[in-house]
Formats: structure tokens, sequence, C-alpha cells
């Protein structure tokens, strides 16, 4: 699934309040970018995904059958 494919899904779903789709989608936007980007821009963007992402806590907590 693309980045677009992926935020239409998002959109389809009412997932914008869904932090952890959010996360998703910016993980396949990088991963899309990759080859334009130095290593080192691309490291930056990666540890800012994944400083929000764990900035996110256990929003999991009471959702596991939704979530998972």
């Amino acid at each position: 699934m693309n980045s677009n494919e992926l935020a239409k899904y998002i959109e389809e779903t009412d997932g914008m309040g869904k932090s952890w789709l959010l996360v998703q989608l910016r993980l396949q936007k990088l991963a899309e970018a990759k080859p334009d980007l130095s290593p080192e821009e691309y490291i930056v963007r990666l540890e800012d995904i994944h400083r929000d992402m764990m900035n996110l806590g256990e929003w999991w907590l009471g959702m596991e059958n939704e979530v998972f």
C-alpha cells in the first residue's frame, strides 16, 4: 500500500484521530522519499517519527481488542 492509498484508507475509516495510523503514514511517506534523501537526512526524519511514536505512550491500554 503506498502513502496515497494509506491516506485514503485513514480518511475513509475515520482514522485521523488514531495517532498510530498517522505514524504509519509518516513511515510510508519516508520510505517512499528514501531514494531522494541523504543517509543523514533519512536518519533525522526516522528519529523524529520514532520520538513522536514513543511520546504516544501506552495509548492502546483498554483498546487491545480494537487495535490488535
